[in-house]
C-alpha cells in the first residue's frame, strides 16, 4: 500500500468532488483542516496516515447539504478508500472519525461510543477552522448562503437546544457564535488545539464587541 500515492489520489478526489461547494465547506476548508491536523499530529502519537485521510474526507458529503442525511459521507468515503485498496481496518477507523467528528454530535453525549487520538486531532483541526478570523468569515458566508439575518436582537440564542433543533435552526448568524463557535474553545482535545483555540476565541470576542458597538451606533 503506497500511502503517499493514496493521499495524492485522495486530494485529487476531494478537489473534484467539492469543486462547486459552498465557500465555507469547499476544498480550501479541507486543505486548512488537513494542514492543521498534520501540525497538531507533531505533538501527538498518532497514525498520520489515518489522520491525513480522515481530514481530507471528513466533509466529503456534509449532511447539511444532503437534507441532513448523515450516511452519505461515510458511504462515499468507504467506496473511494476501497477503490484505493486501503486496508479494511483503516477504512473502518476513518469512517468512524467521519461519523463522530461533527459538533452536532456533542448534543448527544449518551450515544458516544467511539474515540481515538486520531479523531481528537482531526476534530480539533476542524473546530479550529470554525473559530477566529476564518471561522467568522465561514459563519457569515454560510448564513448568506442560507439567506439568514445577520442579527436580530429579539431572537435570543438557544443555549439548550437538542441535536435536531441545532440541525434545523434558522436563527440569525450572530446567534451561531453563542450556540457553537464560542463553545469550541472548551471542547478542544489536544494541548496544541487548546493553545491555538484560545487566541482565536479572544479574536471572536473582540469582533462581537465591535459588531455590537457598530450596531448600536457607538463610536
Amino acid at each position: 500500500m503506497d500511502k503517499e500515492k493514496i493521499i495524492t489520489a485522495t486530494i485529487a478526489f476531494v478537489k473534484k468532488e467539492l469543486k462547486n461547494a459552498e465557500g465555507g465547506h469547499d476544498w480550501f476548508h479541507i486543505e486548512r483542516v488537513f494542514k492543521n491536523s498534520i501540525l497538531i499530529s507533531k505533538d501527538e502519537k498518532v497514525d498520520v496516515f489515518v489522520v491525513s485521510l480522515a481530514a481530507l474526507l471528513h466533509d466529503i458529503a456534509d449532511p447539511k447539504f444532503y437534507n441532513g442525511d448523515e450516511t452519505v459521507g461515510p458511504k462515499v468515503a468507504t467506496q473511494f478508500l476501497k477503490e484505493q485498496k486501503v486496508h479494511a481496518t483503516i477504512i473502518g477507523h476513518i469512517v468512524s472519525i467521519i461519523k463522530n467528528i461533527s459538533f452536532k454530535n456533542s448534543f448527544d453525549t449518551a450515544s458516544e461510543n467511539f474515540t481515538s487520538i486520531e479523531l481528537e486531532v482531526v476534530q480539533d483541526a476542524d473546530r479550529l477552522d470554525a473559530i477566529g478570523a476564518i471561522g467568522i468569515a465561514r459563519c457569515f458566508n454560510y448564513g448568506g448562503f442560507k439567506n439568514r439575518a445577520l442579527y436580530d436582537p429579539e431572537i435570543i440564542p438557544d443555549l439548550k437546544m437538542t441535536k435536531e433543533a441545532y440541525k434545523k435552526s434558522t436563527a440569525p448568524t450572530i446567534n451561531h457564535f453563542y450556540e457553537k463557535l464560542l463553545l469550541l474553545k472548551e471542547q478542544m482535545n489536544t494541548a496544541s488545539g487548546k493553545k491555538i483555540a484560545n487566541n482565536r476565541h479572544q479574536f471572536m470576542e473582540l469582533y462581537l464587541q465591535q459588531f455590537y458597538d457598530e450596531w448600536n451606533g457607538k463610536k
